[in-house]
């Protein structure tokens, strides 16, 4: 294999070395900010009407850390977190972190068999959630998983189903019995001081888990990447950086907290840099996001490309001041040209930026500059961020030419410590020498900008959101009326991909497309439900009697006239 240093025509680069990582825990580099900019805006929350300073968000914060010491939570204990963006969430992620205990954060739009899977593979002592979303009944989903929650002690649940659990933790001020209200963690609190919280944060380094977040790599059911303090403090202070993150930016966060993009691009981005984390609504709303922008005269903002194609189709926007923003990521999905033009000049963001990565790699590994031409931005996700280095490689594992297609490899700070629980898992995707393979497809030019070719043949993003067609395979093995199914996306102007469901039925069976959408929306997140279906009586397959997926997309996409969408 050839050295990656000795020729520029190899597809291999290292981000700059000019800036250090931060060697610290996220509750240390909180507390820097807080002792720099006590009276500085920390959060805004639109929807709840809360506004804390740095200093009263770290009052919050211990606050609510003394209150889970008090429940007996020990530093690598999981809490589960089930809620859409508030503040009670940016509160959990900091305070979670300084005592040590890994945040798991849990889809909003998860129903119950879905939660009751990371409950159990992450092995929860505890569960933040909210009492209703949309039209989730967290409560309700709960209260059916762990019918135990009715009477219990404090702290000494035994549910037979989640046998880890010991607890649920509510946002609503007055949730059904079983269910600890937020509001009760004040008076909990009081019996842990402010010296023992001392103790525990101090007790902890930088190496340690702080928090898993689900997803399915490349097949089967979700996996737990297990981050670090490390990996993602210092991701979200890098992508902060390249935004030139002040503390005088503000910056309007849309996209939700359980995701990287959210809680590390975000939250810690803003913290490591002193500046102003805002939450427009609870979930993506334009017309709030909007207005949010106008009136907090954010300087920031951020969003997949279709958040940004509704901010710009938004009917009223003209009618908002947005002459204040200056920067901004748009990562997700590849941006169209012309949205990135309009982004540019109809919303004042010169400087907006795309970045790339994976929840593995916590997650930004590429990112375009401040100053890159248009062209790069919407043809390329950049050049590697400092301190990390990528590969582009062919299926023996050597570096292939610049300007040649291969899977895309990470290595640095940012590749987290394994899934969890899945050592298989982890092997199969970090090699011996420290790279994570993406199963992306890429090339690098002669400047080392990379654009993702393609991804790994199974995986769908719609809207931004991974979407695992083996996962799905196996939900639709469970309705009694299917005998084979087959998952694949195919293009879609608005969403980036659609879902299409080939399903092969039981002999003296049948279901019509609006009954598997009804079956599917009352048992699986919204956004993983197939927007359309197919029935079929074979699948097209090689003569050795494989699958044919490319084949079914073809078929797909003629059929549903959507090849010049």
């Amino acid at each position: 294999m050839d050295q990656p240093t000795a020729s520029p025509q190899r597809s291999y680069t290292r981000g700059s070395q000019d800036k250090a990582l931060l060697a610290m825990t996220i509750g240390q580099a909180f507390d820097n900010t807080v002792a720099h900019y006590p009276t500085g805006e920390a959060l805004v929350v639109r929807h709840q009407q809360l506004r804390y300073t740095w200093q009263q968000l770290a009052d919050a914060v211990d606050l609510h850390a003394r209150a889970l010491l008090a429940l007996g939570l020990q530093t690598g204990d999981r809490l589960g977190i089930w809620a859409p963006n508030c503040a009670q969430w940016c509160i959990s992620q900091f305070a979670s972190a300084k005592i040590g205990v890994i945040l798991v954060n849990i889809n909003p739009a998860y129903r119950s068999s879905e939660l009751e899977y990371v409950l159990k593979q992450s092995g929860c002592q505890w569960l933040v959630c909210a009492g209703a979303f949309k039209t989730s009944n967290y409560h309700g989903m709960l209260q059916g998983l762990v019918p135990e929650l009715a009477e219990h002690t404090l702290g000494q649940l035994h549910s037979e189903r989640l046998p880890d659990l010991r607890g649920v933790i509510s946002l609503d001020a007055q949730p059904p019995s079983g269910f600890l209200p937020w509001s009760q963690l004040t008076e909990l609190a009081g019996n842990v001081s402010a010296e023992q919280l001392h103790q525990r944060q101090d007790s902890l380094h930088f190496d340690q888990a702080v928090n898993i977040q689900y997803t399915s790599g490349t097949t089967g059911f979700p996996k737990g990447a297990t981050l670090s303090h490390y990996n993602i403090l210092n991701n979200g202070y890098m992508v902060g950086e390249s935004l030139g993150l002040t503390h005088e930016d503000r910056l309007v966060i849309p996209v939700p907290l359980y995701h990287c993009f959210g809680m590390v691009m975000g939250n810690l981005g803003c913290m490591t840099h002193g500046s102003t984390m805002i939450y427009p609504n609870d979930a993506f709303d334009p017309l709030l996001t909007l207005t949010t922008v106008a009136e907090e005269k954010a300087t920031a903002l951020y969003g997949v490309p279709t958040m940004f194609i509704a901010l710009l189709d938004q009917p009223q926007r003209a009618e908002f001041d947005l002459s204040s923003l200056r920067t901004g990521i748009m990562a997700g999905a590849t941006c169209p040209i012309e949205v990135m033009r309009r982004v540019i000049t109809d919303m004042h963001m010169s400087e907006v930026q795309i970045a790339y990565g994976m929840t593995e790699t916590s997650p930004v590994s590429l990112q375009t500059g401040p100053s890159d031409d248009l062209e790069l931005r919407v043809t390329t996700v950049g050049r590697t961020q400092p301190q990390l280095e990528s590969k582009i490689i062919d299926e023996a594992g050597n570096l292939v030419p610049r300007g040649t297609i291969g899977e895309l490899c990470t290595r640095g700070y940012s590749v987290m410590l394994g899934y969890w629980n899945n050592p298989q898992g982890t092997a199969e995707a970090i090699d011996q020498a420290g790279w994570m393979h993406t199963g992306d497809l890429a090339s690098m030019n002669d400047e080392g900008y990379v654009n993702i070719a393609g991804r790994n043949k199974d995986m769908i993003i719609r809207g931004g959101e991974n979407i695992y067609p083996r996962e799905l395979e196996e939900f639709f093995f469970t309705h009694p009326a299917v005998a084979d199914v087959q998952v694949i996306g195919i293009p879609c102007s608005r969403y980036g991909e659609e879902i299409v469901a080939w399903i092969k039925f039981h002999p003296g069976h049948s279901a019509t497309e609006q009954e598997l959408q009804t079956w599917c929306k009352e048992r699986i997140a919204h956004f993983k439900t197939p927007r359309y279906f197919k029935f079929v009586d074979e699948f097209p397959m090689t003569v050795t009697g494989k699958i044919q997926k490319f084949r079914m997309r073809e078929i797909s996409i003629e059929e549903l006239s959507l090849n010049k969408t």
